[in-house]
């Protein structure tokens, strides 16, 4: 038995308590939970605004040390410490074979499968793979990637969605160059990640912007120049930032139509819009012919960062260990399982950047 964050139904309160964790079976690995980030997505997940089967451990942002590997686990023994992957591809289906992995159709496969049981025997589910919310989890092998040289592994957790998201929304999405400018909306843990992300690709300008006062300290820490207080005249001020022109790239952190469309106004003609929040169906941006043929702007989504996990894992590293990349300032906050409610209240609130869950 272990404890565990567990989500019983759509729209219900988590229950932390106890679940029988069984010993992993053949290609599954046993993993001892060093930390776990708090994400936005959990709380989408947990609200009904992205789908999950339930009942549900969620979390998907973690670090730890295997302790028991099952039958025909090869690549990882006994007492290595490793990050969570959630989404891993299957490296066969079409998007896989283009070499866009983070698109691939079956990395999710696994959330549908029944992982462990609450102490009464109801069947559970793995919230994105990983089930991240517990002291321990079992996951597939695929769902693993090796802890780099020199990396805290608590501090690792964040390794595996907040900065692979920001740096890849920047860096593969974006592909900002240097000197150029950028603008990010959503100070919260991936905001922060591409702020610093924005900072190593040379951007001479970045705008920071939030809604909440308090952030500026941290964004400015993360790398940004400038901060605005988001307003309905957000667009304007960064196009009085930028010499009236707008910045060249936009990075959507939020998930809402009106900063989407905010921040596609921000930007220079022939400028670029990467979203990567995670907005519900009820959130209908919009526009005109005439202005998307007048401006030139590129509008993209970013899924998971546009990011090769295997590949990006030892760049993120060596950016760490080289101190262009600062892992412990994206937290704000280091809690217990029984802080993840109140975690969830912050970032409905606005507040803080990343809450990190320390076992």
């Amino acid at each position: 038995m272990v404890r565990a964050a567990v989500l019983p139904a759509v729209g219900a309160p988590l229950e932390i308590t106890d679940i029988d964790l069984p010993d992993p079976g053949p290609g599954q690995v046993r993993v001892r939970l060093a930390a776990a980030g708090v994400c936005h997505s959990d709380l989408s997940l947990s609200n009904g605004t992205m789908r999950v089967p339930v009942p549900a451990v969620l979390g998907h942002e973690g670090a730890g040390t295997v302790v028991a590997v099952g039958e025909g686990v090869s690549g990882v023994v006994p007492g290595a410490a490793v990050i969570l992957n959630w989404a891993p591809s299957c490296g066969s289906c079409h998007a896989c074979s283009l070499g866009e992995v983070w698109l691939c159709a079956n990395a999710l496969t696994g959330a549908a499968d029944v992982y462990a049981r609450t102490a009464d025997g109801t069947d559970l589910h793995p919230g994105l793979n990983v089930a991240a919310f517990a002291e321990e989890t079992v996951v597939s092998e695929s769902c693993l990637l090796p802890l780099p040289e020199g990396i805290p592994l608590t501090d690792a957790a964040l390794l595996g969605c907040a900065v692979l998201t920001g740096y890849g929304a920047v860096h593969h999405s974006a592909r900002v160059r240097k000197g150029e400018t950028v603008a990010v909306y959503g100070v919260g843990g991936v905001g922060l990640a591409a702020l610093q992300a924005a900072r190593i690709a040379g951007a001479s300008k970045i705008v920071a912007v939030d809604v909440s006062p308090a952030k500026e300290e941290l964004a400015r820490a993360a790398g940004a120049t400038d901060y605005v207080i988001a307003s309905d005249h957000t667009a304007r001020e960064i196009r009085g930032l930028t010499g009236k022109q707008g910045v060249d790239v936009a990075v959507e952190c939020v998930g809402r139509a009106t900063t989407i469309r905010t921040a596609w106004d921000s930007t220079r003609r022939g400028g670029r819009t990467t979203v990567v929040g995670i907005g519900g169906k009820d959130q209908q941006v919009t526009f005109n012919a005439l202005e998307i043929f007048h401006w030139g702007r590129t509008l993209a989504g970013c899924v998971y960062g546009n990011s090769n996990p295997a590949e990006d894992l030892p760049v993120l590293a060596e950016h760490v260990r080289a101190g262009r990349l600062d892992l412990g300032s994206l937290v704000t906050e280091r809690i217990a399982l029984d802080g993840i409610p109140a975690a969830f209240d912050n970032m409905l609130a606005g507040k803080g950047g990343r809450a990190l869950v320390v076992f």
